[in-house]
């Protein structure tokens, strides 16, 4: 047989890149250390009260103080009418100037919940809340509940979910499938869409058309809301949130499909929101982070993009939008990915898992 010479040249060519970037990716994983810091029970949300002390929620309805130094964790009593249901419990927590702001699943009687926001004053032993939001109506359902916590100057953004009920996303006279904005006090701000041409919203709706969104952050780079978004089969997706918009759920698929197989409908089409990153098939969106610090500082103005199915850390690099580029940081390493948290002070991050919290550092 005659082997091509110019044929073996350029194959050892390909084969020696394709090496070269496996040999990266597994270097770069060896050189990350992963350390276990306490045991939890279905950990959901979780915010920096201190360098350190980081305030977690359990869906079963616990709220945790833990020492990082210590390892101490000490259960804060609280006073919310909340109901552990399918996907639903006690969800995302957010510390600012001394306040606690917390979304979770309340019990509206009946077998109907809502995703509701309640808000306190910190306090280490007692947390006393009142609610400043109710996503209404109440639905009987324990799917898509979103939920997560963003504050932007003295705007409190949310993501609530659409519940499982599909086209209530499309529908602005009703909150679930929508991103939230009102003041920190629970007033209603006066430049929101409804004010603004949109006279059918309801007046808290910032953005309309989405699932189940499970991420949500504040940019410290370009003051943006960006936020990911849980898909079906397939069309899971990080993007911005825009006012105003639609994202298209459940007359655009963003590439998944039913559960059943049948197509959900396309893509994406002119008059929607076009998300910034598309994972087809998914890979389960949960929480995510824009990063910013020391530890990890060629990482500054990277979206961090945790996920629950395929167990993974992406780091998207989105500044010009024609040309996204994402790693894959780590895979397999810790189990489901449910938050992700960035030390205010050293850069670290630390994850919630189904079980525990997470360190991640350099080696």
């Amino acid at each position: 047989m005659v082997v091509d010479q110019n044929f073996l040249k350029v194959s050892k060519f390909f084969i020696s890149i394709f090496l070269f970037f496996i040999s990266i990716n597994v270097s770069f994983a060896e050189n990350l250390i992963f350390k276990k810091i306490v045991d939890l029970n279905n950990p959901w949300g979780s915010t920096f009260i201190n360098n350190n002390k980081l305030l977690i929620t359990e869906k079963s309805g616990k709220i945790k103080l833990i020492s990082l130094n210590s390892k101490k964790i000490s259960e804060l009593n609280h006073n919310l009418n909340y109901l552990e249901h399918g996907q639903g419990g006690l969800l995302d927590i957010l510390f600012k100037d001394n306040f606690v702001y917390i979304s979770y699943t309340e019990n509206r009687g009946n077998q109907k919940t809502s995703t509701s926001i309640a808000k306190t004053n910190f306090n280490e032993k007692n947390l006393i809340f009142k609610n400043i939001f109710q996503a209404n109506p109440p639905i009987d359902s324990g799917y898509h509940f979103g939920s997560r916590l963003a504050i932007k100057d003295n705007y409190l953004f949310a993501s609530a979910g659409e519940r499982g009920q599909g086209m209530i996303a499309q529908d602005p006279t009703k909150h679930p499938g929508s991103i939230i904005r009102i003041n920190i006090d629970g007033s209603i701000p006066k430049d929101n869409p409804k004010y603004q041409g949109k006279s059918d919203w309801l007046p808290e709706i910032y953005q309309i058309g989405i699932r189940n969104p499970q991420g949500l952050t504040l940019s410290p780079f370009d003051n943006k809301i960006y936020m990911s978004n849980h898909g079906a089969r397939g069309g899971d997706w990080f993007g911005e949130a825009k006012k105003g918009e639609n994202y298209g759920w459940k007359i655009l698929g963003w590439g998944g499909t039913n559960y059943s197989g049948f197509p959900i409908g396309p893509k994406w089409k002119p008059g929607f929101t076009k998300a910034i990153h598309y994972w087809v098939p998914s890979i389960a969106t949960s929480a995510i982070a824009i990063y910013k610090g020391k530890e990890f500082n060629e990482w500054n103005g990277h979206a961090l993009i945790t996920s629950l199915k395929d167990q993974s850390l992406r780091k998207l690099i989105f500044k010009d939008l024609s040309i996204v580029k994402e790693d894959i940081i780590f895979k397999n390493k810790i189990g489901r990915i449910r938050d992700i948290q960035i030390h205010p002070k050293n850069g670290k991050i630390y994850f919630l898992t189904g079980d525990s919290l997470w360190l991640m550092e350099k080696s």
